[in-house]
């Protein structure tokens, strides 16, 4: 995250206005003014806690933005910003955007401003929180004015001002959600993170990439073969992944920026890369001592230290949050079950214990629960668990709607992505809550499409 800082102090009406600059490198020029109110009596917005399985949706309104000189292109692109603010808000699981038809007034038209709202007419329909927006073009120049209320204290919780081009309404509208995350959360939310995934394409499998919505959907790699489990590095500008580009299975390591990387092909498979937490180090899956055991590797591909040894195979390594620890499947007590190997102390533990097929381990971010992908009476489903309360039993995310795998969390842990046969039985990506709720397919895209990967980065910089 970007650090912020104050520029100047204003005198405004009804209110203090801080003025704050974000520092953007790139071609994106976006400028926002942070107003804020502090009435004597308002207490501070309580945090949302998204992790919640219990929680309750927040109803907020979006109103029609209100364009400040009327022409059409300030028409079309208020209707356009108000729309991806919708759709972005309600993808995130925890709030609930009401329904225009419910509004009692229409601050595009009466004011958009505090002082302007009466927010009785806003209470009165049951919304807790508020969006106002107004939109002028000028010169080929957009710049959006957002304002998030909070009506029960008829407070001022955000407001922004964005300016670029029109082509950027999306990325202003995301900027915008992200700093609602922040105040109503405490944290950046999903609004600048990608996902990576394998879709095919004309019978082989390459890596996509997307934003967190599934908008934007681009083709990675063109090897005109088999390419598997990509993997995000922490800052969002590498990936990892497998391929049969050469015939067997090898790592490529890729900057997705400048075009460089690295193979990984050591004798016999090379698989299931996991980027370290803050550093250039990947985990992978390598087989040329024998089994498949576990190892520690460059950005460069150079194996510098050996994580598991024992009989069996070892794959799909997944590090904590915090880097000192790393999930593993292994059959080495028979069945493929789920490990947790501590990296300083040596110390292993098996953390899975109920059904006899357990794989794919995806900490949260918290570090606090391992999603995994279990397999009881031939039926592919996604489970929990929370490692806080030691070994117990999983809580089920999916049941009785086809395969279910893959599962990735996103950065904030609110909501986890991954695959599923329920659509005819064809491979898609969905997304669902942390607690299970609100399943609902991710993009819609030829082909079939699997093992979703999310981003970890939230920085705007990416």
């Amino acid at each position: 995250m970007n650090q912020i800082r104050l520029n100047k102090l204003y005198g405004g009406y009804g209110s203090y206005q801080q003025f704050w600059h974000w520092i953007f490198p790139g071609c994106l020029a976006v400028m926002f003014i942070l107003f804020f109110v502090l009435p004597a009596q308002a207490k501070e917005y309580d945090y949302i806690n998204i992790s919640n399985p219990f929680l309750n949706k927040t109803p907020i309104a979006i109103t029609v933005f209100k364009a400040f000189n009327g022409h059409d292109a300030e028409v079309n692109g208020g209707i356009k910003a108000e729309q991806i603010l919708k759709d972005s808000l309600d993808f995130t699981g925890y709030l609930k955007v009401l329904n225009p038809a419910a509004f009692l007034s229409k601050p595009a038209q009466t004011g958009i401003q505090l002082g302007q709202i009466n927010f009785k007419d806003w209470t009165a329909i049951g919304a807790d929180l508020l969006i106002t927006g107004g939109i002028e073009e000028k010169e080929n120049q957009v710049t959006l004015k957002l304002r998030l209320f909070d009506t029960f204290n008829s407070k001022l919780l955000v407001g922004k001002i964005y300016t670029g081009a029109s082509s950027q309404i999306r990325r202003m509208i995301h900027l915008f959600c992200s700093e609602i995350s922040h105040k109503l959360t405490g944290n950046w939310g999903v609004f600048n993170s990608k996902i990576s995934f394998v879709s095919t394409v004309k019978g082989n499998k390459e890596i996509f990439t997307c934003e967190f919505d599934g908008h934007n959907p681009k083709q990675v790699t063109h090897h005109k073969s088999i390419s598997l489990s990509p993997s995000w590095s922490f800052d969002g500008q590498w990936l990892a992944y497998v391929s049969y580009a050469k015939g067997k299975p090898d790592i490529y390591i890729k900057n997705l920026k400048e075009k460089r990387g690295a193979i990984v092909n050591h004798k016999g498979s090379n698989l299931s890369p996991d980027w370290m937490p803050g550093q250039l180090k990947l985990a992978a899956a390598l087989s040329f001592s024998g089994n498949q055991e576990i190892y520690l590797l460059t950005k460069k591909g150079e194996v510098t230290k050996r994580i598991t040894k024992s009989w069996g195979v070892n794959v799909s390594p997944k590090f904590s949050p915090d880097g000192k620890k790393i999930a593993f499947t292994s059959n080495r007590g028979g069945n493929p079950q789920i490990y947790i190997k501590d990296l300083d102390a040596g110390d292993v533990k098996r953390i899975t214990f109920k059904g006899r097929y357990n794989t794919s381990p995806a900490w949260s971010p918290d570090g606090k629960k391992i999603a995994y992908v279990g397999i009881e009476k031939n039926k592919i489903n996604i489970f929990v668990l929370n490692l806080d309360s030691g070994p117990g039993m999983p809580v089920q995310l999916t049941m009785n709607q086809r395969d279910n795998e893959d599962p990735s969390w996103s950065p904030d842990g609110g909501l986890i992505v991954f695959t599923s046969t329920r659509e005819g039985g064809v491979s898609r990506l969905f997304v669902m809550t942390s607690a299970g709720t609100d399943q609902r397919r991710l993009l819609t895209l030829a082909g079939k499409q699997s093992q979703p990967c999310w981003s970890r980065s939230t920085s705007f910089e990416n």
